[in-house]
C-alpha cells in the first residue's frame, strides 16, 4: 500500500490542483474572450511560431502539446477549418505529415499575444517576487524534465 502524504505535503498538492485548475480556466476564459482561442489553439500556434520555417512534424507537436495523435488530429483540423494551420506532407517523407502556420494563424498569434501576456501577468507573474519565479523555474523544469524521461522510457515515439 501507499504510503499517504503527511499534512504539509497534502495541502501543497490540494493548493496546486486547485490553484493551477483555476489558473489554466482564468488564462483561456481570457483567450477565448479576447481572441476566440482555446489555450490548445494558441499553444499549437507559438510553438508553429518558434519552428523553423513555422512547420513541425505531427508527431513532434503531439510530443510537445502531450496530446495523443488523434487529439492532435482534431485540433489541428479545428484549426484548419478557421485558415490559422495547414496540413502538408512531410517534404523529406512523404509517409508524415507538418503542421503549417499560416499568415492568417501567424497574425492571429501578433493580436492574441499581447492580451494573452497581460492575463498571465495579471493572474500569475505579478503576484510573484523574483525568488518565487526562480524557485518555480526549478521545480518546473526539474519536474518537467523527470516526467520527460519517464514518458520517453515508456513510449514508444510517434513516427507521423
Amino acid at each position: 500500500m501507499t504510503e499517504s502524504l503527511d499534512s504539509a505535503r497534502l495541502a501543497a498538492w490540494r493548493a496546486y490542483i486547485e490553484s493551477s485548475q483555476r489558473l489554466f480556466t482564468r488564462l483561456e476564459d481570457d483567450l477565448r474572450a479576447d481572441d476566440e482561442l482555446s489555450f490548445a489553439d494558441y499553444h499549437v500556434l507559438v510553438l508553429l511560431s518558434e519552428a523553423p520555417g513555422q512547420r513541425l512534424r505531427m508527431g513532434e507537436l503531439a510530443s510537445r502539446l502531450i496530446f495523443s495523435p488523434s487529439r492532435l488530429t482534431y485540433q489541428i483540423s479545428s484549426m484548419q477549418r478557421r485558415g490559422l494551420v495547414t496540413r502538408q506532407p512531410c517534404p523529406d517523407d512523404r509517409r508524415g505529415s507538418e503542421a503549417v502556420l499560416t499568415a492568417a494563424g501567424l497574425l492571429t498569434l501578433r493580436e492574441a499575444a499581447p492580451h494573452h501576456l497581460a492575463s498571465v501577468r495579471a493572474h500569475f507573474m505579478d503576484d510573484l517576487d523574483d525568488a518565487e519565479v526562480a524557485c518555480l523555474t526549478r521545480i518546473f523544469e526539474r519536474l518537467g524534465h523527470r516526467l520527460r524521461s519517464t514518458r520517453d522510457a515508456s513510449t514508444p515515439h510517434a513516427t507521423s
